[in-house]
């Protein structure tokens, strides 16, 4: 059974491999904010555990084993997100600590009840795929907002970025999963996109935000 500590180092390197590329040892010291030595020693402790395959001066691949191992935190971190959410009230821009640390409890149970109670989500709160008990992630092929053309209405599915920073700031501004939005006119100078949505005719949103919002386009 992986450690916290080794949980996240999967869970880092899945994020980083986009599920099964390679990934060097700097992104992944970069990404764990620890040193170079520090990322070496935890690695040799994954490959004896048969969770990466290795080799020195090599970028790291997770194996099979170590593909599902991580799909399996991931999987208890956005059940542990939804149901802050939708069972407890939290705001969707609350949860990820939270999420964080309970994603480290080692009960199958409790996490197969969370997902009943739930009604099977396929998705979290901030639209990522949750892994099936198996730790296979079925992603969709979402385009950025900002790809998004003038006069174009797109549903918005999901987050590139799901800081709590950018949470707040779509609080403030109502947009939610499932909102559609139309593209009314993009600025030539710094590709920022006037909106329609909702209730609102006119909401300008910078290339930024729109990049990290997720969408299908409707009509």
């Amino acid at each position: 059974m992986p450690t916290q500590t080794k949980e996240n180092y999967l869970k880092a390197i899945y994020a980083l491999s986009k599920g099964g590329n390679e990934v060097s040892v700097t992104e992944l010291s970069k990404e764990m904010k620890v040193s170079a030595p520090t990322v070496n020693n935890m690695v040799k402790k994954l490959e004896a555990a048969g969770w990466v395959t290795y080799r020195k001066y090599k970028p790291l691949k997770l194996t099979n084993k170590g593909r599902t191992a991580a799909a399996m935190v991931i999987r208890k971190h956005r059940l542990s997100e939804m149901f802050l959410v939708k069972i407890m009230g939290f705001g969707w821009e609350e949860v990820h600590d939270i999420a964080e640390e309970m994603e480290h409890i080692h009960s199958e149970k409790l996490f197969d009840r969370m997902d009943e109670l739930l009604g099977y989500p396929t998705i979290d709160p901030h639209g990522s795929p949750i892994p099936d008990k198996s730790g296979v992630i079925t992603r969709k092929d979402y385009i950025r907002l900002s790809e998004v053309k003038e006069g174009q209405t797109a549903r918005f599915c999901s987050l590139e970025n799901s800081s709590a920073e950018l949470l707040r700031f779509l609080n403030v501004k109502h947009i939610k999963l499932g909102t559609e939005i139309t593209i009314l006119k993009i600025e030539a100078f710094d590709k920022s996109c006037l909106v329609a949505y909702d209730q609102y005719s006119s909401v300008m949103l910078s290339h930024e935000v729109c990049k990290c919002l997720m969408v299908e386009v409707i009509k």
